[in-house]
Order: structure tokens, then C-alpha cells, then sequence
């Protein structure tokens, strides 16, 4: 059990939030850092894509696979009966017990011997990530009263943005200089013999090394939430008069939610975007690889560390945009999204169009702004997905949120860049006459490709590059219907939002 004391910021329930100031921001940074280990996690796999891809000399469909449906059905299949547990019992025990499965899952990925391990490994790490955005979102809105909770919600969101940074900065640099001859010469430097005659690890890659160097901390993490964290009152911060009662089951949620289109116009535009998104962060580093020979590493640490930055910057900008605007435009938490998307679309597709020579110049800043307006959706999504309900409700209702999000984001995104990909490649391949004796299989085999001739070698390189820049391009279109859902979301807002800034 928690062991921390938190006092009480009044003595009955109203719109008061639950703590010290203190020890309430101490809560809002332990769970954006648990978030923030969850989208780590989750995210590695996109920092070494292009290494993995070649391990198991996977089609871009097949990779696209991998990132997409298995991981999405399992978060969804588990994400309901957590947070049905999460409206019932302690909240804080079930995310702690999350935090540990879903990093022992990231560490077993290093030990990966085939496609097949790989891929249970990533649904053990599903199975963790599913239960701990439900209760989290539930305890920071027993924390923050209505006031304040779009703007402690949008520090949360950064999570995402800001585990995606870490998931570059520590997994990029891990896998190009971790890898196996680079321990054993660490081991040999502290003189432990015992591990350096455990395995041959001349043969271990660098993305092995990867995963079980940054899964296995969040052991560690998981224990320090479960002793410092306090379970607060349920519906604690609410405005008085605020009915209580029992914890919601699923069929009572969805039947509060039944006539709310506000909830749906949202869950399905943000279900869009979490599309787009997916897609276009599973593929990015294969994307500058590809168009720009830029490596794993390098690419980590010069473009998947910094978008991920600003995409943060734009996640807490779009919650502070909210915050401010929201007096004056009530419908703000649903325009803003809307806007932010709108405007990514022709950065992104100028930033995956730009040659080689503008890579650090023009390319990456452009990159980094449509990142930015992008992600400033984030916030909003949890703030409506809850504002719309009952307290009983909200873990629920978010859980019932994350389920769209993921079955149609993370479930279809990476698996529909992959399949345009592998598509377009081979209309590019069609298109410049390579012939029978080029297929997309070897094109996709780097070592057969270096063995061709010279025009057979830019054959391949162009097709395999081409194509993935097509499938992003084609994919950031679909921001489009998403911001229009956002906008159709805004215009029922005011009849459906419970919880209202006070």
C-alpha cells in the first residue's frame, strides 16, 4: 500500500483539489513519469525498426504488423476489465502491477530468437500498457478540480511525447554503441570473467541490448509508485452536489455515453490522428534511413529525440491554449485539436518531400513545427473523454476511449503504412521497368542488393525509399476527417460537458 500522507485541501468534498500543493504536483509528475515509461516502452521498437527489419528480413507489411494489430487487440481485450478494476479497487496498486509486467515484457524483446518470440513479447508488453492510463487519468481527476484538470492533464499527456524523446535519446545511441563486443570489453574493464563466458557476444546486436537496458528499470519505478503514492477519495475534487455512488460497469458507461456525440465525434477523430500517428512514428526512421542514408542512432538523436520534444512542447502548448481560451471560446477544447491538425498536413508532406541537401537546413525544422501543431490534441482528448461523465464513470469512459484509439490508431496505422509501402514500392519498381530478375524481396535484402549491379542497386534503393515516402504522404491525409470530428465535437460541447471550468 501507498505509505505517504497526503492532507486534505478541505474537509468535505466540492471543488477543492485533494492535497497539499506539494504533494499534488509530487502525484502529476510520479504518473506522468509512469506514462512516460509506458510510451518508452512502447516506442523502442520504432527507434530500431530498420535493424529489426533486417534481422528477420521482414516486409515493410510485416513490420507494420508487428507494430500494429497484435499490440492494439491485446491493449484493447485487456484495457476494459483493468479499468472496470480500477473503478472498483486501489487504483495505485493496479498501475504499479502494470508498470512491472509490461517491463519485464520490454525486456524479454532483447532475447528475441525469432519473429514469432518477438511478437509475444510485444503482446505481454500490450497486455502491461493496458492497465495503466485508465486509473491514472481516474487519480489525477481525484486530485485537480475541474479548473485545473486540462491543464494537469496536458502535463500528463506529455507523456507520450516526452517518452517518445527518451525512447530516442537512450535507445538510439544504445543500440549503435551497446552492443555485444562493446559489453564484453566493459565486462573485461571491471574484470567480471563470469559474464564474459556466458555467451559469444560478438553475435549480439545492439537493439537486444536495447530493450533489456531500458525495460528492466521500470521494475524500480513500479515499486517507488506503489510506496509514495496515496489512493485519494473517489470524486473528491468534484463540484458540491456532484452525485456519488457505486463504480459504473461498462454496459451503465456506454449507456451514459449513448447520446453524447460530443464523446464519439472526439473518440473517433482522435482515433484518427492516433492513426496517423502511429503509422507515421513506426516508419520515420526507416523513412530517413531510406531517403537519406541516415542511420538508427544518428537518427535518434538528430530527428527522433527533437520531434518528440517539440511534439511535446506542442502537447502542453495545445493544453495551455485550452486553458486560456476556454473563457472565452467554450468550445476551445475541441477547436484547438482541430486547427493543430489542420495545419501539420502540408509541413509534414513538405518535410517528407525535401532532397538530401536540405536535411538539417529546411527538412528537420519543418519536420519539428508539423510535430508541434500535431500533437497539441492530446490534452483535450482525456479532457473530454471524462468532462462528459459522471465521476463513477471516468476510468471507464477513458478506458472505452484508449480501446478506439487503440484498435484503430496503433491497430491500423503501422499495418496500413507497411501495406501502402510495400504497395507503392512495387508500383515504383513497375513504373522504372526493373524486370523479373528485381522482385521487392530482394530489394528489401541489403546484403543481395549490394551484391547488383550499380543501376540495379539505385533501382532497389529508390523503389524501397519511394515508396515509404509515398505511404507517409498518403497517410497525413487522413488528418483531414479527423479535424473535421474535432469540429463536429466542438458544436455539441456545451450540452454534454459535466465537468465545466470552475
Amino acid at each position: 500500500m501507498a505509505t505517504t500522507t497526503a492532507s486534505l485541501a478541505g474537509s468535505t468534498s466540492g471543488a477543492q483539489s485533494y492535497g497539499s500543493p506539494g504533494y499534488r504536483l509530487y502525484v502529476l509528475i510520479m504518473l506522468t513519469l509512469v506514462y512516460t515509461l509506458n510510451f518508452i516502452d512502447r516506442n523502442l521498437v520504432n527507434v530500431i525498426a530498420q535493424p529489426i527489419i533486417q534481422e528477420f528480413q521482414l516486409s515493410d507489411s510485416q513490420y507494420g504488423f508487428l507494430n500494429g494489430p497484435p499490440f492494439a487487440i491485446f491493449y484493447a481485450l485487456m484495457g476494459i476489465p483493468i479499468a472496470m478494476a480500477a473503478d472498483r479497487y486501489n487504483r495505485v496498486v493496479i498501475v504499479a502491477i502494470c508498470i512491472s509486467i509490461w517491463s519485464l515484457m520490454t525486456a524479454l524483446c532483447g532475447f528475441a530468437t525469432s519473429f514469432m518470440f518477438l511478437l509475444i513479447a510485444r503482446i505481454g508488453v500490450a497486455i502491461g500498457e493496458a492497465g495503466s492510463t485508465p486509473p491514472s487519468n481516474s487519480i489525477l481527476a481525484d486530485y485537480y478540480k475541474p479548473k485545473n484538470r486540462a491543464a494537469a492533464l496536458a502535463v500528463f499527456a506529455m507523456g507520450v511525447t516526452v517518452g517518445s524523446a527518451l525512447a530516442n535519446y537512450f535507445g538510439g545511441p544504445i543500440a549503435r554503441s551497446l552492443n555485444g563486443p562493446a559489453l564484453q570489453r566493459l565486462f573485461e574493464g571491471w574484470d567480471w570473467q563470469w559474464m564474459i563466458g556466458l555467451t559469444d557476444w560478438s553475435q549480439i546486436a545492439g537493439w537486444r541490448v536495447a530493450f533489456v537496458v531500458i525495460g528492466a528499470p521500470g521494475l524500480i519505478i513500479g515499486l517507488i509508485t506503489l510506496l509514495t503514492v496515496k489512493e485519494p477519495p473517489r470524486g473528491f475534487s468534484d463540484p458540491p452536489g456532484t452525485v456519488k455512488g457505486q463504480r459504473a460497469s461498462i454496459r451503465e458507461t456506454l449507456q451514459e455515453l449513448a447520446g453524447k456525440s460530443t464523446f464519439w465525434n472526439m473518440a473517433m477523430g482522435a482515433s484518427i490522428v492516433a492513426l496517423v500517428g502511429y503509422g507515421l512514428v513506426g516508419f520515420q526512421a526507416p523513412l530517413t534511413q531510406r531517403l537519406h542514408g541516415v542511420d538508427a542512432g544518428t537518427y535518434a538523436i538528430q530527428f527522433g529525440g527533437p520531434l518528440a520534444i517539440v511534439a511535446a512542447f506542442g502537447t502542453f502548448a495545445g493544453g495551455m491554449i485550452v486553458h486560456r481560451l476556454t473563457s472565452r471560446v467554450s468550445s476551445a477544447v475541441a477547436l484547438v485539436p482541430a486547427a493543430g491538425i489542420l495545419i501539420s498536413i502540408p509541413l509534414y508532406i513538405f518535410a517528407f518531400t525535401r532532397p538530401t541537401e536540405d536535411l538539417y537546413t529546411v527538412l528537420r525544422p519543418v519536420w519539428c513545427a508539423a510535430a508541434f501543431f500535431h500533437y497539441m490534441y492530446l490534452g483535450s482528448q482525456y479532457t473530454i473523454g471524462q468532462g462528459v461523465v459522471s465521476q463513477r464513470s471516468r476510468a471507464s469512459a477513458v478506458a472505452i476511449l484508449l480501446l478506439l484509439i487503440a484498435l484503430i490508431g496503433n491497430g491500423i496505422g503501422p499495418l496500413l503504412v507497411g501495406w501502402l509501402s510495400d504497395t507503392f514500392m512495387n508500383m515504383e519498381m513497375v513504373k522504372v521497368n526493373a524486370g523479373s530478375a528485381l522482385t521487392a524481396e530482394l530489394c528489401r535484402n541489403a546484403a543481395e542488393v549490394a551484391k547488383l549491379a550499380t543501376e540495379q542497386q539505385v533501382i532497389c534503393r529508390g523503389a524501397y525509399a519511394e515508396g515509404l515516402k509515398l505511404s507517409m504522404i498518403a497517410t497525413t491525409l487522413l488528418f483531414i476527417p479527423a479535424a473535421f470530428f474535432f469540429y463536429l465535437s466542438s458544436r455539441t460541447l456545451h450540452k454534454h460537458m459535466l465537468a465545466k471550468a470552475v
